[in-house]
């Protein structure tokens, strides 16, 4: 498993903002929002593409356009909409698909409650949206479920994330012979004893839309 951990200014800065209890919810998402296109850059750079010939007004020149079947980006319900606006930005032309998935707060595991996704996913490659990586037991779920579906690799794309996730998805993934990357704006200190991202941000579901 391959972890990218994007050391940027503008990233640590909107990190800093979205971190202070002090900012509301519609500058939280706003910020969000910018954050995930930063992320979003480094997380494609490996996207498949396929070269072509154009003409310009003055003469052909070769260049390369996204290779089919299209990219897939999947958020995951419901804080993963929040990062949805600013993937689709960079790549207007993915398809989405979603994943209701939510965390027993009691063993800390996830469980599926909503999936909107092609059955085949052959030779697709596929990007995952969750704002934290914190026991990785959620993002773990949804991307074996990518693979069982035939994806051909998988992108993590988390605004924070915890060493016990990414040292969960290690486990989970190693030996697999099956491509998983985890791009992030920080690696954060630990989980505390209700696994929440410390310092983190809180949960982000809640900053993003308000407690319901």
């Amino acid at each position: 498993m391959e972890t990218l951990v994007v050391d940027h200014p503008l990233v640590a800065h909107k990190l800093t903002v979205l971190r202070d209890v002090q900012t509301d919810s519609p500058t939280f998402r706003r910020l969000a929002d910018e954050l995930v296109t930063l992320l979003a850059y480094e997380a494609t750079r490996d996207v498949r593409v396929t070269d072509v010939t154009v003409d310009t007004p003055l003469s052909p020149a070769h260049g390369v356009r996204l290779a089919r079947p299209a990219p897939l980006v999947v958020p995951i319900l419901r804080a993963g909409l929040g990062m949805l606006d600013g993937m689709t930005r960079l790549l207007p032309t993915a398809e989405v698909g979603f994943l209701g998935m939510i965390r027993d707060e009691g063993t800390l595991t996830a469980q599926t409650y909503a999936t909107r996704l092609p059955e085949d996913l052959s030779g697709r490659q596929c990007y995952v949206l969750d704002p934290m990586l914190a026991t990785g037991g959620t993002l773990a779920a949804a991307i074996r479920l990518l693979f069982d579906r035939g994806a051909q690799d998988v992108t993590a794309i988390c605004l924070l994330a915890a060493p016990e996730g990414l040292a969960y998805l290690d486990g989970e993934f190693r030996g697999s012979g099956k491509p998983v990357r985890v791009v992030t704006a920080a690696l954060d200190e630990r989980l505390n004893d209700n696994g929440y991202i410390v310092p983190g941000l809180g949960d982000a579901g809640d900053r993003l839309y308000g407690v319901v």
